[in-house]
This record gives structure tokens, C-alpha cells and sequence, in this order.
């Protein structure tokens, strides 16, 4: 089978969780892609609207805030030092460009990432239920 098709082969499976990342980044239900995955900002909503499927049951917990802090880590130190070393600005220059910096791109990134979380949970049958 050629490269092509054994991808194609993959996507179509329906808990795949290529799929699942896709459609949790999105926000949306990572069971039927239509419903809305949140019923708030970064509370998950019981049930699909579209599909019914049990979201709830889908606990993330820390995993989020933690692949939120790597990613956003790996964006502004980088740019911190290397401002630092071409300038060498005062301190509330670094203050003032990279506090809300830091704010801003963590709040814009924390919904997307649960939501991917999500969506590996679903396609792993991951409920995160102590058992």
C-alpha cells in the first residue's frame, strides 16, 4: 500500500486520534466534530448538543496548564534572552513586553490544548475515572 493511501486508511478511522486532536484543537466534539466541546472558557460541557456523546466523562486535569506552560516557555525565553542580549533593555522594558506576553499567549492557548487533550482521551478511551 502506498504512503497516500495508508494515511488516507488512518484518517478515515473513526477513533483515530489524529481526528480526536483535530477536532479538540477546534473546540469542537471530538465524537461527532459539529457540538461544542466547552460550555464555557474551560469548562467542558456534559453531553454534545449534536451527538449526546458524554464529554464529562473526559478529565484532563493537569495535563493542559502543564503542555501550556512547555509551549509558552519555549516561545518567550527564547526571545526574552535574545532581546536581552541585542539590547540589553531596563528592566521594566522586559516587564512590560513580556508579562502580558506571557498572559496573552497562555490564555490563547490553554482552551485549544484541553481541547486536544480531550480529543486524545476520546480516541484512546482515556476517561481519566480512577479505577
Amino acid at each position: 500500500m502506498a504512503q497516500g493511501q495508508h494515511d488516507e486508511v488512518r484518517e478515515a478511522d473513526p477513533r483515530s486520534w489524529r481526528v480526536g486532536l483535530r477536532r479538540g484543537l477546534g473546540g469542537h466534539c471530538p465524537n461527532c466534530g459539529a457540538g461544542a466541546a466547552f460550555a464555557g472558557y474551560l469548562r467542558v460541557a456534559k453531553n454534545c448538543a449534536s451527538c449526546g456523546h458524554e464529554l464529562g466523562r473526559y478529565r484532563a486535569d493537569d495535563a493542559p496548564p502543564y503542555f501550556t506552560i512547555m509551549i509558552v516557555g519555549h516561545v518567550i525565553v527564547p526571545l526574552m534572552l535574545v532581546l536581552e542580549k541585542a539590547a540589553a533593555p531596563a528592566l521594566w522594558i522586559h516587564l512590560a513586553l513580556w508579562l502580558p506576553s506571557t498572559l496573552a499567549l497562555s490564555l490563547a492557548l490553554l482552551r485549544p490544548i484541553k481541547g486536544a487533550v480531550l480529543g486524545v482521551m476520546w480516541a484512546t478511551d482515556a476517561d481519566g475515572a480512577a479505577r
